[in-house]
């Protein structure tokens, strides 16, 4: 089992994939040279600093809070839990879709009004920062995915096709991240995949192939449907199943046929 061992060592295998010196992303990030190498060499990051370093390394503040180990602020969690269970029929659906009403989908998702948080937070079964693993999944949770989510959606737009309870022992650490687990989340968390293998330090055999179309869909369509509401999630759910129209009510599995999982 691997241990967590910093958020400093992260970022630091993150710029060196990169071939990234410390003060292009400190420039960027409004930060001095000397904050972002204490970072690397072991001091803990403050909120501030997250905050502030996430779009200047191209992560969301979320992820990097994860990476972290520290807990999600409120106001970057998703907006209802209860809109977990349409969270996966909405990306089940709309991968089904032509990629222009896969768009007209996702606009539809950001024309909605924002609405006020209804309660803090905080998901079942919520996966330990101590592994790789538990990042990871960690990460799907607050994309507002159970584990049976998880397991639905990247049936259908990866090769990755396992039990709910599974991505709960890879959460755990009892099972390793793969080079497979690690490109299939890749494409659902919207993160390049030798990105995030040089952050969960799993080394990929070969370069991974660009994610189909239909997966970079259902990053988008997830990232954006955190910030709705169990009802707004539940009507988008409903229009994403109308809009198939009259093609068969059940799903493809690997819907983009990028492999056999390994």
């Amino acid at each position: 089992m691997t241990k967590h061992n910093g958020f400093g060592v992260m970022l630091a295998r993150l710029l060196d994939h990169r071939e990234s010196s410390v003060q292009e992303p400190a420039d960027r990030a409004g930060l001095t040279a000397h904050e972002l190498r204490a970072v690397l060499a072991g001091e803990a990051p403050c909120e501030e600093l997250l905050q502030r370093i996430a779009p200047a390394v191209g992560h969301h503040a979320v992820d990097l809070f994860i990476l972290a180990g520290l807990a999600v602020p409120d106001d970057l969690a998703p907006l209802d839990a209860a809109a977990q269970q349409w969270a996966q029929d909405i990306v089940m659906d709309a991968v089904h879709l032509p990629p222009a009403a896969r768009g007209e989908l996702l606009r539809h998702i950001r024309a909605l009004p924002q609405e006020e948080r209804p309660s803090v937070f905080a998901p079942k079964l919520l996966a330990p920062l101590a592994v790789p693993g538990g990042r990871v999944i960690r990460m799907l949770q607050y994309r507002n995915l159970s584990w049976a989510g998880i397991a639905k959606t990247l049936a259908i737009v990866t090769p990755t096709y396992l039990a709910a309870s599974t991505y709960g022992v890879i959460g755990s650490g009892r099972k390793e991240l793969t080079p497979r687990l690690v490109t299939d989340f890749a494409a659902l968390l919207g993160i390049d995949a030798r990105e995030l293998a040089a952050l969960t330090d799993v080394r990929l055999h070969d370069v991974p192939p660009p994610p189909a179309p239909e997966a970079v869909d259902a990053a988008a369509l997830l990232w954006e449907s955190r910030r709705l509401s169990a009802a707004q999630a539940r009507q988008v759910s409903e229009l994403a199943r109308s809009m198939r129209k009259g093609s068969p009510n059940g799903y493809v599995i690997n819907l983009p046929g990028t492999g056999a999982p390994s």
